[in-house]
């Protein structure tokens, strides 16, 4: 996957957030957009997700350097994401949720919802409704339902939010394991969410 941000800029009112950002992401590769608090992190990654349009600039989505464009209302299919602002369907137990989820974005090829919990250390908790969970098993979840399925690119904002140093760590395990072949965007001011990543933009840079 190719993403190409050609002279983007997104801006509310008569406030540029972003502005005049050239940028090429691509498969394979991780990447860290980094800023400090309210700088504007996750309206660019939306952006990139094609769930805000830009207000100047394109930002365009091949498969390859040599496929067609993407249609920005179509960039959603091949990406996943998961962020402290995208909530889970409380009602529904995890195992309710992520086979819910995975009827629409599928997950990656051989693994199932009962393996994915047991990797993520929900396995016990599986039949519980989300709603009990704590603030950690939620994010559990998020990050699960975001890193298994079976989509070329993956979007992270804050994804450490609320947990602890054994969360960090099975972050690490399942980009390490299960992401290397995508293309990873995270966005976080917290080194240890990002160390990974080969690249970095700091969005200053293009106030």
């Amino acid at each position: 996957m190719v993403i190409s941000l050609i002279n983007a800029g997104k801006r509310f009112n008569k406030e540029w957030i972003f502005r005049k950002c050239d940028y090429t992401f691509q498969s394979g590769i991780s990447y860290a957009i980094t800023g400090s608090n309210g700088s504007g992190k996750s309206t660019l990654l939306q952006t990139i997700a094609g769930a805000i349009n830009p207000s100047e600039g394109n930002i365009e989505m091949r498969i390859d350097d040599k496929s067609p464009l993407i249609d920005n209302s179509l960039f959603y299919q091949q990406l996943s994401i998961a962020a402290p602002y995208l909530e889970v369907v409380e009602e529904m137990t995890a195992k309710e949720f992520l086979d819910f989820h995975s009827s629409f974005k599928p997950f990656l090829s051989g693994i199932n919802t009962s393996e994915i919990l047991n990797i993520v250390g929900l396995k016990t908790a599986a039949d519980k409704q989300i709603r009990y969970y704590s603030s950690g098993m939620k994010q559990r979840v998020k990050l699960a339902q975001a890193i298994f399925s079976d989509t070329p690119i993956l979007l992270l904002d804050e994804p450490c939010t609320n947990l602890d140093a054994v969360g960090y760590a099975l972050y690490h395990q399942l980009i390490n394991d299960y992401c290397s072949q995508k293309l990873v965007i995270v966005c976080s001011n917290d080194p240890e969410e990002f160390n990974f990543c080969k690249e970095r933009i700091n969005i200053s840079d293009y106030k």
